[in-house]
C-alpha cells in the first residue's frame, strides 16, 4: 500500500500531464511526475484511492447536526432562552476538563467542546435573526392593519401564485415577493428607518390577469411587476398585515394593489442586472422551441419556472422529478465535472476535465471553480439547494487549493454547519433538508449500494445509476411524504431513465445561457441541441404520471412519515434478502409493474371498479361536476370537466378511457372546466360542445384556447339537438336558442372552429347557471337527466317547455348545482327519479348539499347518493334494472 507521507520536491503545482492517469510506477513506488503533484500538501492527493484512506472522517458531523438542531429549535424563542443555552454550554464547556479527569465522560474533550461552542453559536445566531421580527415598528402597524407608504429592497425574484379553483371561480392571480422594509411612513407619522423582512403580495386585478386576452390560468400576465430583479428598491403604498403563518421569516404581508407600475427608487446591483439579462437571454433562446423544452430548459439551467405549466408540474411532482426544476448540486456537479472531471475522482488528485487540458494549474483551477461558483448562486438565486450545493463546492475548492485531502462528507457537514450559522432559517427550510438527505444519501449509501449490486453482476455505470437513484429516494421520500402526502412508486424508474438526458440539457442549456448576451444564433443553436433531451425528460414526467399507479396516498405527517421510513427500512432487508434469488427478484418486479401499470382487466378482476356494464359515472373531483358516459369499449361521453386536472384525468384512467367522442361542458363556471386539460391529456377527442353564454369570459377564452391548441372543434348546444354514438343517445333539452351574450373571448392566432349560429328571437338567460346545457340521456333501456347548474328560474322554463313531455319518471337524475337549497319543487316531482346522483366536495363551505333538498328527494321516492360521502358512483343496469355501485 502506497503511503501517504509527504514528497519533498521544488514544485508546488502540477504540470496538467500529471493527472491523466492513476496507475502506480512499476517499481511500486509513485512516479517522479506523479510524486510532485502537491509539495505543499500535508499529505498526498491521490496516493491511493478512497477505500485505501481508512474510515470516513465523521467529526464534524456531530456539530453541524447539532447547530443544525438548535437554530431550528430557536427561533422565535425569547431572548432568555437564548441566554439560558448560550450560558449552559459556556458552563459546560468550562467543565469539561472536570468531567474528564473524574471519569464521567470518555468522549474526546475536543469533540465535546466543538459540539457545544456550535450550539452555543447557533443559539446567538438564531436569537439575533429570529429577533428581526419583531424589531421596529412594521410588526405593531401589522397588528393594526395600517395602510402606509414603505420603501422595500426586494430579496427575491416575483413569483406568480398558480390560479386555484374557489367555488365556480378562479381566484384572483397575485404576485408574490420576498422583500424587506427600509424605510416606512404610517398615516400621519413620520418616516422611521428600519429592516424588516415582510413578504410583499401584489394583487393583480381583473385587468391585469389576462394578457392579450390570455388569462392566467394558462401562463403568467405580463405584468411589470414580474419583470423586478432583487435588490431592487420601491415605493409603494399598501395595507401591512399580520403574517398568515408561523416559523418562517416574514414579519408581516404587505398587500399591494398591482394596477399600477411599480415606482423604483433605486436600481437592482449589477450583479443582478447581468443575472437577469442572462436569464432573459435563455428565455429568448428558447422561445421558437416545442411547448416543453420552452418552458423545461430555463428550469433545469437557473430554476426559472415561470413557463411551466400545472399540468406539467403536477406530472414532475407525481413522478418525484421536481428536483430537476429547482437548481441544485446536480448542476453545480455538472458544471465543475467540466472543470475538472469527473466526480469520482473528487478523492484523487487525477483530473479529467477542461482545466487540465487548456494548462490551468492546480490552485488556479480552485480559484477558476470558486469564480464559477459565485456565479452559480448570482444567476440561479441563493434558493437553500444552491447555497447548499455551492458552499460544498466552495470547501472543496478550498481543499483543493490548498493540496489537502478532499473529503465529501467533511465538506457537506462544513456546509450545513456554515450555512446555518449565517442563516439561521435555513434549518426550517424543507428545502434545504432535502438537498442535504440527498447528498447524504449519495455520499454514504450509494457507493455502498453500488459496490453490492456490482458483486451480484450488474454492470458499473447501470449499477451507479440505480443505486443513487434508490439511496436518494429512500432517505428523500418520507420528507416528501410530509409535503405531498403522496408516496410515488415510479420515482426511482422514472428518475433512472430521465437521469441520462439531465446533463446533456443542463450542459447545452448554461452553454445557451453564456452566450446569449454575446450572439444570440450561437445560444439558439445550443438551446435547440438541448431542445431533445429537454423534451425527453418531460415526456418520461408525463408518461410516468400517467400510469394508474403511479403513486400511493400516504398520511401527511411527521408519524406518516416515521412509518414510511419503517416500510421502507423492511423493504430493504427483504429486498437484500431477495438479491440472492433472482427468481423471486423476477416475481416481485413482474407485480410491481402490475401495480403501476394496472391493466384494466387485472383491476377489474382485483377491485370491482369499474363495474360491468357501466353506463354512467359520476366521478369525484370535490366541489364539481365530472360525469363519463359509457360509449363502447374505452369510449366515452365526457360532460363537464370538474376543477382539477388531475382529479378527471385519475376517474377517465381508472375507467378505461382513451377515445371521447365529445365533451359535453354545461357552462363556463371552473368548477365545470377546469379541469379540461385533464380530459384531453393523451385521449383523442372528437369535439367540445357548450353553452352559448358565455361567461364568465376568461374560464370561455381558456376552453376555446385548450380546444384550438388541440384542433378541436368547439360546437353549441341548442334544445332540440340530438345525437348518437353506439347504444348511447341523447337529446340537448335545454338552453333554447339565445343570443350570446358578454364579450367574445381572445383566441390565439391560427384556424378557429366555426360556432353554430343563435337565434336572436330568445332573451339571454339571466347567468351562466340558467345558461347550463341540460340533456336527456338514453342508455341500455335507462333514461338518465343531468341538469348542469340550472336554476330554479330555468328549472321551471323547462319544465313549461315542449320538452317536458319526455322528462317524466326518469331513472337517474344529476342533481342540479350540486344539490343546492336552490331547486323547484314542480320539476323534480314531474322527473321523479329512482336514484338521485349529487356531485359536491366534502366539508365545503357552500353547505351542499342542502339537508331541504336531499329530504324532499328522499320523499318523491328517490334513492339519494352523493359524492362528498360515497366517492365515484357508477350507475350499472338495464331495462328496469338499476343499481349502483362505488368506488
Amino acid at each position: 500500500m502506497r503511503s501517504g507521507r509527504e514528497v519533498p520536491t521544488g514544485r508546488d503545482e502540477a504540470a496538467p500531464e500529471a493527472f491523466t492517469a492513476g496507475a502506480a510506477h512499476p517499481s511500486g513506488s509513485a512516479s517522479p511526475a506523479r510524486s510532485s503533484v502537491h509539495a505543499s500538501s500535508g499529505k498526498r492527493l491521490g496516493s491511493a484511492r478512497p477505500r485505501q484512506e481508512g474510515p470516513t472522517d465523521l467529526r464534524l458531523v456531530p456539530p453541524a447536526l447539532a447547530a443544525w438542531g438548535t437554530a431550528a429549535l430557536v427561533l422565535g424563542a425569547s431572548p432568555g432562552w437564548v441566554l439560558g443555552i448560550v450560558a449552559g454550554c459556556l458552563a459546560a464547556l468550562g467543565l469539561l476538563p472536570l468531567a474528564r479527569r473524574a471519569g464521567w465522560a470518555s468522549w474526546p474533550r475536543a469533540a465535546a467542546a466543538a459540539v457545544l461552542l456550535c450550539v452555543a453559536a447557533a443559539a446567538v445566531s438564531a436569537g439575533l435573526h429570529g429577533a428581526d421580527l419583531s424589531r421596529g415598528p412594521v410588526p405593531g402597524l401589522a397588528r393594526e392593519y395600517a395602510t402606509v407608504t414603505a420603501e422595500v429592497e426586494l430579496t427575491s425574484d416575483p413569483r406568480l401564485t398558480r390560479p386555484k379553483v374557489r367555488g365556480d371561480h378562479v381566484a384572483p392571480t397575485a404576485v408574490l415577493i420576498d422583500a424587506e422594509v427600509r424605510r416606512v411612513q404610517g398615516a400621519g407619522g413620520a418616516t422611521v428607518g428600519t429592516r424588516t423582512p415582510v413578504l410583499m403580495i401584489v394583487d393583480l386585478g381583473s385587468a391585469d390577469r389576462t394578457a392579450g386576452g390570455r388569462p392566467v390560468a394558462d401562463g403568467p400576465a405580463r405584468s411589470p411587476w414580474l419583470g423586478l430583479l432583487p435588490s431592487t428598491r420601491l415605493r409603494v403604498s399598501a395595507r401591512l398585515a399580520p403574517a398568515m403563518t408561523g416559523g418562517d421569516r416574514v414579519a408581516a404581508v404587505l398587500r399591494v394593489r398591482g394596477r399600477a407600475e411599480p415606482e423604483v427608487v433605486g436600481e437592482p446591483s449589477a450583479a443582478q442586472r447581468l443575472a437577469g439579462r442572462l436569464r432573459a437571454g435563455l428565455r429568448e433562446a428558447t422561445d421558437g422551441l416545442p411547448a416543453d423544452a420552452r418552458a423545461l430548459l430555463p428550469g433545469l439551467v437557473v430554476g426559472d419556472t415561470s413557463r411551466i405549466t400545472p399540468e406539467l408540474e403536477e406530472a414532475f411532482k407525481e413522478t418525484d422529478l421536481t428536483h430537476t426544476l429547482a437548481v441544485s448540486g446536480a448542476n453545480f456537479t455538472i458544471l465543475l465535472a467540466l472543470l475538472l472531471g469527473p466526480p469520482g475522482l473528487a478523492q484523487r488528485a487525477e483530473r479529467r476535465g477542461l482545466a487540465p487540458r487548456l494548462g490551468v494549474s492546480l490552485r488556479a483551477t480552485a480559484v477558476l471553480g470558486g469564480v464559477l461558483s459565485l456565479g452559480f448562486v448570482v444567476v440561479c438565486r441563493p434558493d437553500p439547494s444552491v447555497l447548499r450545493a455551492a458552499a460544498c463546492g466552495a470547501v472543496a475548492l478550498l481543499a483543493l487549493a490548498t493540496g489537502r485531502r478532499r473529503s465529501l462528507i467533511p465538506a457537506l457537514a462544513t456546509a450545513v454547519l456554515l450555512l446555518v450559522l449565517y442563516d439561521p432559517w435555513l434549518a426550517r427550510s424543507y428545502g434545504f433538508l432535502l438537498s442535504v438527505v440527498a447528498t447524504g444519501a449519495l455520499l454514504t449509501l450509494a457507493p455502498r449500494w453500488s459496490a453490492g449490486l456490482r458483486r451480484r453482476g450488474v454492470p458499473p455505470r447501470p449499477a451507479e445509476a440505480l443505486a443513487a437513484a434508490a439511496a436518494a429516494q429512500a432517505l428523500c421520500a418520507p420528507v416528501v411524504a410530509v409535503l405531498s402526502a403522496r408516496v410515488s412508486l415510479v420515482a426511482v424508474p422514472c428518475n433512472l431513465i430521465a437521469e441520462f438526458a439531465i446533463a446533456p440539457a443542463t450542459v447545452l442549456g448554461f452553454a445557451a445561457l453564456a452566450t446569449a448576451p454575446m450572439a444570440m444564433p450561437v445560444a439558439k443553436a445550443f438551446a435547440w441541441g438541448a431542445h431533445w433531451p429537454a423534451e425527453w425528460i418531460a415526456e418520461v414526467a408525463r408518461t410516468g404520471a400517467a400510469l394508474p399507479g403511479a403513486g400511493v396516498d400516504w398520511p401527511g405527517s411527521w408519524t406518516g412519515a416515521a412509518l414510511l421510513a419503517a416500510v421502507t427500512l423492511v423493504v430493504l432487508i427483504l429486498g437484500r434478502r431477495l438479491l440472492g434469488h433472482p427468481w423471486w427478484c423476477g416475481v416481485c418486479g413482474l407485480v410491481l409493474v402490475l401495480v403501476m401499470v394496472q391493466p384494466p382487466p387485472l383491476t377489474r378482476v382485483v377491485t370491482g371498479w369499474p363495474p360491468p356494464g357501466w353506463r354512467l359515472v359520476m366521478c369525484d373531483v370535490g366541489q364539481g361536476d365530472a360525469l363519463v358516459l359509457a360509449a363502447g369499449e374505452g369510449a366515452g361521453v365526457v360532460v363537464d370537466a370538474g376543477p382539477d386536472p388531475q382529479l378527471v384525468d385519475h376517474c377517465l384512467r381508472s375507467l378505461g378511457i382513451t377515445r371521447i367522442p365529445l365533451v359535453v361542458l354545461t357552462h363556463f363556471h371552473a368548477d365545470h372546466v377546469a379541469g379540461l386539460p385533464g380530459v384531453l391529456r393523451g385521449r383523442a377527442v372528437g369535439a367540445i360542445e357548450t353553452t352559448g353564454f358565455e361567461e364568465p369570459a376568461d374560464q370561455a377564452a381558456f376552453v376555446h384556447r385548450q380546444a384550438a391548441a388541440r384542433r378541436v372543434p368547439v360546437t353549441r348546444a341548442t334544445a332540440g339537438e340530438q345525437r348518437r354514438t353506439g347504444e348511447l343517445s341523447w337529446q340537448v333539452v335545454w338552453p333554447p336558442p339565445s343570443p350570446p351574450s358578454g364579450p367574445p373571448p381572445a383566441l390565439p392566432p391560427g384556424p378557429h372552429p366555426q360556432m353554430l349560429p343563435a337565434n336572436p328571437a330568445n332573451p339571454a338567460p339571466e347567468g351562466p347557471n340558467d345558461a347550463s346545457v341540460a340533456m336527456l340521456v338514453r342508455s341500455a333501456g335507462l333514461r338518465l337527466l343531468l341538469l348542469g347548474d340550472l336554476e330554479p328560474p330555468a328549472q321551471r322554463a323547462l319544465a313549461r317547455s315542449p320538452a317536458a313531455e319526455v322528462l317524466e319518471n326518469v331513472d337517474v337524475l344529476k342533481v342540479a348545482h350540486h344539490g343546492s337549497a336552490y331547486q323547484d319543487p314542480g320539476l323534480t316531482g314531474r322527473v321523479a327519479p329512482r336514484l338521485a346522483l349529487i356531485s359536491c366536495g366534502a366539508g365545503n363551505s357552500y353547505g351542499h348539499p342542502a339537508p331541504g333538498t336531499v329530504a324532499a328527494l328522499r320523499a318523491g321516492g328517490a334513492a339519494v347518493l352523493r359524492t362528498d360521502r360515497d366517492g365515484a358512483l357508477a350507475v350499472v343496469g338495464e331495462g328496469g334494472e338499476l343499481r349502483v355501485a362505488r368506488d
